[in-house]
């Protein structure tokens, strides 16, 4: 029997139990502060989309969560008890760069039956800036009607020429929920792809001038 809001091959409890190390697990190494949980639907098709700086925030996004989530995770993960344990907890592989149906058609099956799913549409791990996206996210949109759920995490990564920092603040902003329409074709995909990217990004800017706040108020007070 499959799990429910999971592939099939999936473990609920042990789902279950990967989502509290996610929640948990992180917190002796950061400080992390969440903004907007109250946003995410408890219920119906979901689609988070997330900026990506590290590997820390596919771990911090399942963790923090209210409701079960099915991430797309580069394939390379996927080797030895590491791999095992993500299929067991319902992560569903990747190839990055490569065409590959299967995936998507897995989480759109999934979207279909009321589920959540996260992506990372720059597709790589890059800055976190969302520079570029790849039109898989917009397809599962225009698949399965899902609505869209904007994230954006700052504090993962640690700055170049920087030291190693104690238990640095990681911030994750949730923004509002939104539907998209989602053109016919190529041109339609490319659309509503280029809408997701700056919806995202806007939301990293948002994040961004709210941590800056307090450096501001420090320095004014020097």
């Amino acid at each position: 029997m499959t799990a429910e809001g999971l592939p099939e091959g999936a473990v609920g409890w042990l789902h279950d139990f990967g989502r509290f190390i996610g929640r948990v697990g992180l917190r002796p190494a950061y400080r992390v502060r969440v903004v907007g949980l109250e946003r995410v639907p408890r219920t119906g098709p979901v689609l988070l989309i997330a900026n990506h700086s590290s590997l820390v925030e596919p771990q911090l996004l399942f963790g923090m969560l209210p409701r079960r989530s099915v991430f797309l995770v580069k394939e390379e993960m996927f080797s030895g008890p590491v791999g095992w344990f993500l299929r067991r907890i319902g992560q569903v592989p990747v190839r990055r760069g490569v065409p590959d149906r299967a995936p998507l058609t897995t989480t759109a099956r999934l979207l279909r039956e009321g589920g959540l799913v996260g992506v990372f549409p720059e597709g790589t791990r890059g800055e976190g800036d969302v520079a570029s996206a790849e039109q898989g996210a917009a397809w599962l949109v225009r698949a399965t009607g899902a609505v869209v759920l904007p994230v954006a995490v700052r504090g993962t990564r640690r700055p170049a020429g920087s030291g190693r920092r104690f238990r640095p603040r990681v911030d994750v902003l949730i923004g509002t929920p939104f539907e998209l329409a989602v053109g016919k074709g190529r041109a339609g995909l490319a659309e509503a792809t280029e809408r997701l990217r700056t919806e995202l990004a806007a939301l990293v800017r948002t994040l961004d001038e709210l941590r800056a706040v307090p450096e501001q108020e420090k320095k004014a007070k020097t």
